[in-house]
């Protein structure tokens, strides 16, 4: 068969490109008002506006004067600072320091309540914080009026804190969430039905596979959730809402009227659950492949030869673990042929091996890709797992606080990593731990074929991100994807009244037809001794 002219090549490709042009609905560049939350959730976000900003839309950020990450300046948006006289950095700082002190004390009744205490105190004063600053930001009528000026197209927040949620409903725009953690724990229990039956709460430390003591424990831990929202954050928001918005409102009635939720998990980590149409999975949206390493950490990795890397990194938040756990770890990984990279700020490890490198930061998502990494020591943040299932890497996981466990727990289900709990780490169980991950082929197989299906998907994470994103500037807004149960009150959501109606209207045919039964039994009985006398 002869080559195709040229001519008629051009011709297909013209062909190809007004069919692709065709199909794919235009959008502008929309102007996007962005209210993130710092930390780590702001790597998520950062990534996502970097994509937005490639695609030519305009993005304005709120942050903090306190602001651990959120620069200022940056070249992907303008920025509104709100003056802060307190940060949350002190929060966390001192909540992380008490629980994993707590935690090497030992599991207990007490230790629990005095975690769940000192966590639920440390959400309510962090949404404390941020509800007096969204009122002083209402109050300066000159940056309101400014940003009504600004004719936004839509508000995109992380809802786990709600100051976006709550200017979304001020400013009457569409509002798109980039969410897995709202106010009161994991978003799908505030819009999509969750049967807590085999739907485990977080920080429950439960499967979707649970017995009767487990469904107890389980309920136990959603009334701390409905505690948190009702008791410890709803009040610091409702009076915000009931001031400045018409007709007042409640956080997670606003969670629920929002138009698209960008949800960071998928069902490749996620246990099966009920969802809703407007619930957009985009879990691993910040995963690339690898880029080479720098060529000193190349050269490092390459010196390990046959027997791989090890990478351990606890996350941004924690600058040290306990001095003797630090130790032990040290002490393990000195013995052992491998090379490891340690993320690791504090006190030097006086047992550090010279296999081992301490670096204040590392290139996490390329020393994954590496061939030469075979394990992965980590805390279990979402950001981590997420990567560590793209690139197949099995994790042994060290939680320290907050989803952690729960995260890992999801890997380990699935035989892709295993758990030690800080409170147990000695040099015996972390050797034993980090072998059975490194030498035990089914966990690096198991988690192979977790990233096989996580990336054999029809359309990528980000391209999901961004195409609904996109989908409601086009339309300003996705009002026909919500569902309008949240308008119901909670009787009628259960269909109790139906209930009590059916119950009602069965007893009155029952006692109707037992009374008419007795008043033709009597009628009866009155006619026989009528003719008896």
């Amino acid at each position: 068969m002869g080559a195709m002219p040229l001519h008629r090549v051009c011709g297909v490709f013209v062909f190809l490109s007004v069919c692709l042009i065709s199909f794919t609905a235009p959008c502008d560049g929309g102007n996007i008002l962005v209210f993130p939350v710092d930390g780590s959730h702001w790597i998520n976000m950062k990534v996502l506006l970097e994509e937005l900003h490639a695609r030519g839309h305009n993005i304005t950020v709120i942050r903090a004067s306190t602001s651990w990450y959120i620069a200022e300046k940056s070249p992907l948006y303008t920025s509104i600072t709100l003056d802060m006289n307190e940060g949350l950095e002190n929060f966390f700082e001192v909540y992380l320091k008490e629980h994993m002190r707590a935690q090497r004390e030992g599991a207990s009744a007490l230790t629990f309540f005095k975690l769940t205490k000192h966590f639920l105190s440390m959400i309510s004063s962090a949404h404390s914080l941020w509800s007096n600053a969204l009122a002083r930001m209402f109050d300066d009528e000159k940056l309101i009026n400014s940003m009504k000026d600004s004719q936004y197209d839509l508000v995109l927040t992380d809802p786990a804190i709600a100051p976006g949620v709550v200017l979304a409903k001020y400013l009457k725009l569409p509002l798109v969430l980039n969410v897995r953690w709202i106010t009161s724990g994991e978003g799908h229990f505030a819009i999509a039905p969750s049967p807590l039956s085999y739907i485990p709460v977080p920080g429950s430390g439960l499967t979707d596979k649970m017995t009767f003591i487990q469904r107890v424990k389980n309920i136990l831990f959603y009334g701390i959730i409905v505690f948190q929202q009702k008791i410890m954050v709803g009040p610091s928001y409702e009076v915000i809402c009931d001031k400045y918005i018409e007709g007042g409102c409640d956080i997670v009635s606003l969670l629920q009227e929002a138009d698209i939720w960008l949800f960071r998990s998928d069902f490749v980590f996620e246990f099966p659950r009920p969802t809703m149409p407007n619930v957009i999975y985009i879990g691993g949206f910040q995963c690339k492949p690898a880029q080479p390493l720098p060529a000193d950490l190349e050269e490092f990795v390459q010196s390990a030869g046959e027997h791989g890397v090890i990478i351990m990194t606890l996350g941004t938040l924690v600058n040290a673990l306990p001095k003797e756990v630090a130790d032990e770890i040290a002490s393990i990984f000195a013995k052992m042929p491998q090379k490891v990279i340690w993320r690791h700020k504090g006190e030097r490890p006086s047992t550090l091996g010279n296999n081992t490198l301490i670096v204040d930061w590392m290139p996490q998502k390329d020393l994954l890709g590496h061939p030469q990494t075979k394990v992965f020591v980590a805390h279990g943040g979402t950001n981590g797992v997420q990567e560590a299932i793209y690139h197949g890497v099995p994790v042994l996981g060290i939680p320290l606080f907050f989803d952690q466990y729960d995260n890992l727990l999801r890997l380990q289900e699935r035989g892709a990593g295993k758990i030690i709990q800080l409170g147990d780490v000695n040099s015996r169980t972390f050797e034993q731990g980090v072998n059975e991950v490194l030498h035990q082929d089914s966990y690096r197989q198991n988690m192979q074929r977790l990233s096989r299906l996580h990336r054999d998907q029809p359309m990528a994470p980000m391209d999901q991100a961004i195409f609904w994103v996109e989908y409601v500037i086009r339309h300003k807004g996705a009002p026909h994807l919500r569902t309008e149960a949240y308008k119901m009150p909670w009787y009628s959501y259960y269909c109790l009244d139906v209930l009590l109606f059916l119950l009602t209207a069965a007893t009155v045919l029952l006692l109707s037809t037992f009374a008419i039964f007795r008043f033709l039994c009597c009628r009866s009985r009155r006619r026989i001794k009528t003719k008896q006398h």
